[in-house]
């Protein structure tokens, strides 16, 4: 008897013990939750994030600091984020600081599209030769290191994007065509396949709606339809802020609405910006139906900045303020949750590394808080009823821009041009 009793005591530890094996393996996912569970479900909200402070990436943000931002992003309702390389320590610093907040409390749920930065051949160098068909041999190593960070934290990293508006023409820095995106992303579901990757993993790329067949003829070619096919979903960038100076025919004052109220004008082109954003996001999946192809088409940044001194600020467009960026972030937030789509909204926190040499330039200005840890009035309501309360990021309390007062944040808000003079700005 006790020798059987031996046995069943054996046999319950090595069947405990391949449960283990095969939870932690990479082909299961121990959290439960997938990619196809998360996108397209607004209890999950996304946004994209950078936790950088300083004016350089070299000053790295500690594990410490991002977990600070951790907590002020999961009390706003957030719980999915995109990052953009894997090449410097803040992924895996960002992971970790996920992890720890996880063990802390077991409730707390923060998940990541995790981003692997691809270049072209002799990409941000001053060799005019630029090998668009090329690729950087840093490539390699980045996926490599995204396909480690996705093992290690499978609960954690539900989606690897391959590139970052690298093959959007206007990226002459680093622009690559197709089939080397399309080669990667072609690696990676390999290696789901093999079972090295989670089945589950999702596998895009995050691009410009032009490059994904929303924009000219000259974006589509049969590599392109083939990545589109690739692609557990496609995810597409639309940016009408950027448009109110290169293609504002949406924007300004139309005559028949130059009777309204400067109030009423703004809400009016605030609205026609969101519309245009809709009409690229489905440009993209006309396009993708064109091919045969049926599958889920989100957002991967969208965005408005709140300070430009460049051609969308009060000397050009007219578009940069703090009430265009919360009008244009609540229209944006409502469409795609009413609609099952993702939005990871560009973005949570200022980052002054943009445009280091010029502070004033939009790229440091799309968070909806800033560096001196004040909420953008994007976000106002939410320090009105207590959501950042006992929260601090680098010792500083979460407050209000323009310490809370309205009136003198309407001030800076200023009317869009009429279309004569939009007429006139282009000549």
């Amino acid at each position: 008897m006790q020798d059987m009793i031996n046995r069943i005591h054996l046999f319950l530890i090595s069947l405990l013990a391949g449960w283990l094996m095969m939870a932690c393996s990479p082909g299961q996912d121990p959290e439960g939750k997938t990619a196809a569970d998360i996108l397209g479900n607004p209890t999950y909200q996304a946004i994209s994030y950078g936790g950088y402070r300083e004016i350089t990436r070299d000053i790295q943000p500690t594990i410490p600091q991002l977990k600070e931002d951790m907590k002020i992003l999961s009390a706003m309702g957030i719980k999915l984020l995109r990052t953009y390389n894997v090449h410097y320590d803040e992924a895996a610093n960002l992971l970790e600081a996920i992890t720890q907040l996880k063990k802390d409390d077991p409730e707390f749920e923060m998940y990541l599209m995790l981003g692997a930065w691809i270049d072209c051949k002799n990409a941000w160098t001053d060799l005019p030769d630029r090998i668009r068909d090329e690729e950087s041999e840093d490539n390699e190593a980045e996926i490599a290191r995204a396909v480690e960070l996705a093992r290690q934290y499978p609960d954690i990293v539900k989606i690897i994007a391959v590139g970052n508006e690298a093959m959007v023409h206007w990226a002459w820095e680093y622009y690559v065509e197709p089939a080397i995106i399309l080669r990667w992303v072609n690696h990676l579901q390999d290696l789901k396949k093999q079972g090295e990757l989670p089945e589950s993993l999702w596998i895009t790329s995050s691009d410009n709606f032009a490059s994904w067949g929303g924009g000219g003829t000259e974006y589509h070619n049969e590599d392109l339809n083939e990545l589109i096919r690739a692609v557990d979903f496609i995810s597409m960038h639309t940016y009408p802020m950027h448009d109110t100076h290169y293609n504002p025919d949406f924007w300004g004052v139309p005559e028949e609405e130059e009777h309204l109220s400067d109030l009423e004008k703004i809400h009016s082109a605030m609205i026609r910006s969101r519309d245009y954003a809709i009409s690229q996001y489905k440009s993209v999946v006309d396009y993708m139906q064109s091919l045969g192809v049926d599958k889920p088409v989100h957002i991967g940044e969208t965005g408005w900045a709140t300070i430009s001194d460049e051609y969308y600020g009060a000397d050009g467009a007219r578009a940069i303020d703090e009430y265009k960026s919360a009008l244009y972030y609540h229209h944006t937030r409502e469409w795609t949750n009413n609609e099952g789509i993702t939005c990871f909204y560009f973005e949570a926190f200022d980052e002054q590394w943009k445009d280091a040499e010029n502070p004033l330039g939009s790229e440091n200005h799309f968070g909806l808080i800033n560096l001196q840890s004040q909420a953008k009035y994007a976000l106002w309501d939410l320090v009105d009823n207590g959501t950042f309360d006992g929260l601090t990021r680098d010792g500083m309390p979460i407050t209000k821009t323009f310490d809370g007062d309205k009136e003198a944040m309407m001030k800076t808000v200023k009317v869009p041009p009429t279309e004569q003079e939009i007429l006139e700005m282009r000549r």
